[in-house]
């Protein structure tokens, strides 16, 4: 027996976001239309109620005052897709990382075409945030939801961090 599964559509700045859960937690999180975003399974019921924290969570990160998700997770692909997708947590809101700087950090310098392959299919985009992978000369290159999508993102975070830290600034004075 299968898992039923919920699916439900949030706005946000980037466009419409599909969401997919089942009761072990969030299984898809992509903007409509993105890269290797699967079909909804004709079983899955569109129903919004399962998303609630997902989406509290999500309007605090759109606004500014979320950095990281704490959110149940229902993970499916490959022990490296998993492991890939787990490294993406290490990279701090704001900042970015390069695939040769990941693949390093994962102890497989070799692996930066693998490693973008499955940062190209990480179901989570934004919890798990592949965004803020960059190229090695600094470049944004392969992002599953556009690469408008990425820049908004990056900018987005860093604009939050530059506020935050102007606030720091003013109060220490």
């Amino acid at each position: 027996m299968t898992d039923p599964t919920f699916h439900t559509t949030l706005p946000s700045p980037l466009g419409p976001l599909l969401l997919l859960a089942t009761s072990r937690g969030l299984r898809q999180l992509s903007l409509v239309g993105q890269k290797h975003s699967p079909a909804l399974s004709p079983s899955s019921q569109e129903n919004p109620a399962p998303f609630a924290e997902t989406a509290r969570q999500l309007a605090q990160y759109f606004s500014g005052t979320r950095r990281s998700f704490d959110l149940p997770l229902d993970l499916h692909g490959t022990p490296f897709q998993r492991h890939a997708w787990a490294s993406l947590l290490l990279i701090p809101y704001g900042t970015t990382a390069s695939y040769q700087q990941q693949a390093a950090a994962l102890g497989r310098p070799t692996a930066t075409r693998a490693l973008g392959a499955a940062y190209g299919r990480n179901p989570l985009c934004l919890i798990l945030p592949c965004h803020r992978v960059i190229g090695a000369n600094h470049s944004l290159t392969g992002y599953s939801g556009g690469l408008p999508a990425k820049a908004w993102l990056l900018a987005h975070e860093s604009h939050h961090l530059a506020l935050q830290s102007k606030l720091l600034t003013a109060e220490a004075t």
